[in-house]
């Protein structure tokens, strides 16, 4: 008997169930009436998040401040060294 430690048999477990996904996914694409629907739903949460990424991003760059322009940063840096002197 094989033993696996509890990584490997999490991605072991990761992998069977990846494999399983794929062939229902394949059968149900190819061979029933639900193919239409499950491509218009897998490109929905592709675009869906491919977009909320662009969101985030767009986001966070809409929100965070501008850096402080270098002479600040010395200038504040010699009245942290002269404080210290």
């Amino acid at each position: 008997m094989i033993r696996l430690g509890k990584d490997q048999a999490i991605g072991a477990l990761l992998m069977v169930l990846s494999i399983a996904v794929i062939i229902v996914y394949a059968w149900i694409l190819f061979f029933t009436e639900w193919s239409v629907l499950l491509m218009q739903i897998t490109l929905m949460i592709a675009v869906a998040g491919i977009l909320g990424i662009l969101a985030w991003i767009g986001y966070t760059l809409a929100t965070t401040p501008p850096p402080k322009p270098v002479e600040e940063i010395e200038k504040e840096l010699k009245n942290l060294e002269e404080h210290k002197s």
